[in-house]
């Protein structure tokens, strides 16, 4: 099966683009990353009490800001308005690092930075619905000329580069102008999230509970799960996250299917009665988020963010989308060992945004790495203080699989809103990580 090769395998690129030096030991550290910018994203969307929890110290841990082209400076909410809900649709991009020079060495040694995780999360206008669209780190994508973060000038635009790279040429802000050019879609706001966090996040909720199908083992990261479910917290959500070897075909793209598992847990987590109503779990998980991010000038602002979290308040979880930036391997000259965009269903996906349409996923979209649970009751709920089901129990013909995707797992039947090919859940579906091979 085609897989997209590891980062310590990288083609060589031009001269000044900066490139992986040997790591200390053989695990994917940019796997956490990867989730913990979604951690993050469902939690500065999830606070909706933090303004009245020791502000002051949450405000303090989010710094100056960083500047991004396009992006207005913030400005600080009334007193009288920061507990109401957010106006309109909103579009934020986290981005997650694999070498954050203040963790010293304990993730291995790089010579590089990279933005291996890259998460766009969109709200409809009218609040009823949400996309999260993981784009691989290996997608290539043109890289525009980019503002150098210290002023100095830009960097020159590239043609067709993965991704993961554009952090390199000019910090947060270079990844926001290139997201954008891929998207189309015009982000108002940007986090740039470190791998500390994992544990920081995992722990303020109290652990997030995850189905695997078969017993995971995983000799890199350490990973040793049972069948079944299981809470995460601390290093052993770490280990979930970083996986890559453990589930299904050992690539990138079967960890990113996996980890929404793990994603959709954690949004019904988070928006269960006992989390939103807790205010020490509200302040641990802004001091979480706050410390461990680089927030935008635009997002700069802990009124802002409690807006955000009051307008998701009752959103569905039915209506909540996590999917994966459409591509596919194998392919050759700049493709090869990369990810290459299928245009097609991007432009369908994007499409539904911009126009703040919900969507549904076909059949056998949950991927490579994760599968329908089940355990799972058949009939969808919406209400985030009930068990979550799984829409993906009702048996349907299968649909052409997209990047990597291997035998189809049953989805609710296809719709006129249903887009089919797109790998992801929703966030009402419970689904199990795959064991690797399995």
């Amino acid at each position: 099966m085609n897989d997209v090769r590891d980062r310590s395998h990288r083609l060589n690129r031009a001269n000044g683009i900066a490139r992986h030096g040997r790591l200390r030991r053989r695990s994917p550290f940019g796997t956490v990353a990867k989730v913990l910018s979604g951690v993050v994203a469902v939690a500065l969307v999830s606070s909706a009490s933090v303004a009245a929890i020791a502000a002051k110290q949450v405000s303090d841990d989010l710094g100056e800001g960083v500047r991004i082209q396009g992006q207005p400076v913030s400005q600080a909410k009334p007193a009288g308005n920061v507990l109401s809900a957010y106006q309109g649709g909103f579009t934020m991009l986290v981005v997650g690092t694999d070498n954050d020079p203040a963790q010293g060495l304990e993730y291995g040694e790089r010579d590089a930075t990279l933005n291996d995780v890259n998460i766009l999360l969109h709200v409809s206008a009218d609040h009823t619905n949400a996309t999260a669209v993981s784009i691989p780190r290996d997608l290539v994508t043109p890289i525009p000329a980019c503002q150098k973060p210290d002023g100095s000038g830009s960097t020159p635009a590239m043609a067709a580069q993965p991704i993961n790279s554009a952090w390199g040429e000019g910090g947060l802000n270079c990844v926001v102008q290139t997201v954008q050019g891929l998207t189309g879609l015009d982000v108002q706001y940007s986090a740039a999230v470190s791998f500390n966090g994992v544990i920081e996040m995992s722990n303020a909720i109290g652990g997030v509970p995850v189905c695997v199908a078969s017993p995971i083992h995983d000799r890199y990261t350490g990973l040793d799960l049972p069948a079944g479910t299981t809470t995460l917290q601390g290093s052993q959500a770490l280990e979930f996250l970083r996986t890559r070897h453990g589930v299904g075909d050992g690539s990138d793209l079967g960890r990113i299917s996996s980890q929404q598992v793990f994603l959709s847990s954690l949004l019904r987590t988070v928006k269960s009665n006992e989390t939103l109503t807790s205010p020490t779990t509200l302040y641990k998980l802004a001091r979480a988020a706050a410390s461990n991010m680089q927030l935008s000038q635009s997002l700069n602002d802990l009124g802002t963010m409690v807006q955000m979290g009051r307008a998701l308040q009752d959103l569905p979880l039915d209506k909540v989308n996590f999917v994966q930036y459409p591509g596919t391997t194998g392919g050759t000259g700049v493709y090869a060992g990369k990810v290459q965009p299928t245009k097609y269903l991007a432009e369908q996906l994007f499409d539904r945004i911009k126009a703040d349409e919900s969507f549904s996923l076909g059949a056998g979209s949950t991927g490579i790495g994760s599968e329908a649970d089940p355990t799972a009751s058949a009939s969808p709920s919406s209400d985030p203080s009930a068990p979550a089901a799984d829409p993906s129990s009702a048996a349907a013909a299968p649909s052409t699989p997209a990047a990597g995707a291997g035998a189809a797992t049953p989805s609710a039947p296809a719709t006129s809103d249903t887009i089919d090919g797109l790998q992801g859940q929703s966030a009402a579906q419970q689904t199990c990580s795959k064991a690797f091979g399995s």
